[in-house]
């Protein structure tokens, strides 16, 4: 039997989805570059282990969570499909709640309650994440439901990598506040003196209101651009329309799938990986800028600090861009499981080289050597993690594919609901090993408070306490992310589905579902055939 055409999705649809992904992870930036790397830390002082505690208890209910997300996905039956609703309905509500993140002890006040400050960062958070779960698995299970075509696939999942890496300039979010403290300054300083307010408290207050004045602005815009996706995008693969499976079942069905239960296992391993993105602006802030970019960055080296860090954070994105760029085009040419092997591999060698780096230039990172060095170091650990992102989602779409093969089943939904899961697990685990080693060397609290004052007075975030507090974040971007990636392919090492398998499944998957389109039809004209008799026997019988 020849190869059956296949029914792939438009320009227009791939523009829509690519637009949406952009929204929704430049929504996920305010949150996790903003909220998490430096505004529950650096503006409302929340100690670094309540902040990590915080982080893991939401990732730990994600994982259950995600699941239950996934089998409603996949029991979702609407003439818009089983994926688009949430992205129809959804992204203004995750807007409004990420900007609730934000509104956290607004005021400061002498004998303000810290309890309510971390319970509303609790709260609040673990609510953002389960409304972001909601879209997220959708927004990611619809690429198998745009297309039939296998490279089709490769490509728009590449292409949303890449579209959600662009987003990952939401992390200038940590930048921008500083630009609007002087609409606020005036407010809060005419406050000093009242009631035992103080300087310090109207400086606290003003980059409060900075801060939640820019993250309005870009969610706004993120919201917009996010609500594209459902409106722009058409699921074109048929999926169950009885679906009487509930959650305990596809836990089951998740499990034993044995090669989406390898990709979950290498996953959880890799979780330290997270720690780059995490750390990636508070070290470019701190350590780069001593906590001040609008004053410091051209203030050092006459006045080439600024394009010290330019190349740092060059080195953080554009090589996770060209990774996700080629490696659709190294699916046509590799074994999937090879490919992502090399890049977990790979990548482990220049994530331990950094902190060798530290240690060999005695904590100097800032000449120009050390920073060309840390900067080939950074690209190619960076170009690592944007190809194993791409791979992941390349093979989990395959997964689908083997499970409605050997099964009669599509989990879409369920299946990357597992990524999402992932995506927030590594995120908790690695807060929670970031909250442990900031805790143990104080990089927390109060500490943190005086930490910034003292940078404000001139001292160097590389020298202050010995730079211990450096040596924690050039830690934690190297030497647990090297054995995480090294450990992850452990699993991988006996994939348990070749390339040329899945070939073999998706091609009878697409001919078996033309030859049920085809019975369908037949059925159908059975059907009008039997009224058009029906009326002739009535017509006589009159």
């Amino acid at each position: 039997m020849g190869e059956t055409k296949n029914n792939t999705y438009t320009k227009k649809e791939l523009f829509g989805y690519l637009t949406g992904m952009f929204g929704q992870n430049l929504i996920y930036q305010v949150i996790a570059a903003g909220l998490v790397s430096i505004y529950l830390g650096s503006v409302l002082y929340i100690p670094a282990f309540a902040v990590s505690v915080i982080l893991f208890v939401a990732r730990i209910w994600d994982a259950i969570n995600d699941p239950m997300m996934g089998t409603i996905v996949d029991r979702t039956h609407t003439k818009w499909g089983k994926c688009r609703p949430y992205l129809i309905i959804f992204p203004g509500i995750i807007g409004l709640m990420t900007i609730l993140c934000f509104i956290n002890g607004i005021y400061t006040h002498p004998g303000a309650s810290k309890v309510l400050i971390v319970t509303w960062a609790a709260v609040s958070y673990i609510a953002w994440g389960m409304l972001f779960t909601v879209c997220d698995i959708p927004l990611w299970g619809i690429t198998s439901l745009m297309t039939e075509d296998q490279n089709d696939r490769a490509k728009i999942l590449g292409l949303a990598r890449v579209s959600a890496g662009i987003a990952g300039i939401g992390t200038v979010i940590s930048f921008i506040p500083d630009a609007f403290t002087g609409m606020f300054a005036g407010k809060y300083n005419a406050m000093v003196g009242v009631d035992g307010y103080t300087q310090q408290m109207a400086n606290n207050d003003t980059k409060k209101a900075a801060w939640i004045f820019t993250v309005v602005i870009v969610t706004v815009v993120a919201t917009i651009l996010f609500e594209v996706a459902g409106l722009g995008t058409r699921e074109r693969v048929a999926g169950d329309t009885e679906d009487k499976r509930g959650i305990i079942e596809n836990f089951k069905i998740m499990w034993k799938c044995l090669p989406f239960r390898q990709l979950l296992i290498s996953g959880v391993l890799r979780s330290p990986l997270q720690l780059l993105m995490i750390l990636a602006m508070p070290l470019v802030l701190y350590y780069y800028t001593d906590f001040n970019l609008m004053e410091n960055a051209f203030k050092y080296d006459n006045g080439m600090r600024i394009v010290k860090i330019a190349i740092i954070g060059i080195s953080v994105f554009v090589p996770q861009f060209v990774a996700m760029a080629i490696t659709p085009n190294l699916v046509k040419k590799f074994e999937n499981k090879k490919i992502y092997n090399f890049y977990t591999v790979a990548g482990a060698v220049p994530y331990a080289l950094i902190f060798v780096g530290y240690l060999l230039s005695k904590g100097n990172l800032l000449t120009w050597g050390w920073v060309i060095l840390s900067a080939i170091c950074i690209g190619f650990a960076s170009a690592s993690m944007g190809g194993i992102n791409v791979m992941q989602s390349i093979m989990i779409a395959d997964c689908v594919d083997y499970e409605e093969f050997h099964n009669g089943y599509r989990p879409d939904g369920v299946f990357f609901s597992g990524q999402s899961f992932l995506t927030k697990l590594s995120g908790g685990i690695a807060a929670l090993i970031q909250g442990l080693v900031y805790t143990i060397v104080k990089f927390s609290g109060e500490n943190l408070d005086n930490i910034n004052y003292r940078l404000s007075q001139g001292e160097h975030f590389y020298q202050l306490d010995g730079g211990k507090y450096a040596a924690a974040m050039f830690f934690l971007i190297s030497i647990p992310v090297a054995v995480g990636m090294l450990l992850s392919v452990l699993p991988m090492k006996n994939y348990a589905m070749t390339d040329d398998e899945h070939k073999k499944m998706l091609q009878a998957l697409i001919e078996r579902r033309a030859g049920v389109a085809e019975t369908d039809a037949d059925t159908q004209a059975l059907i009008d055939n039997m009224d058009e008799v029906v009326d002739a026997i009535n017509k006589i019988e009159e």
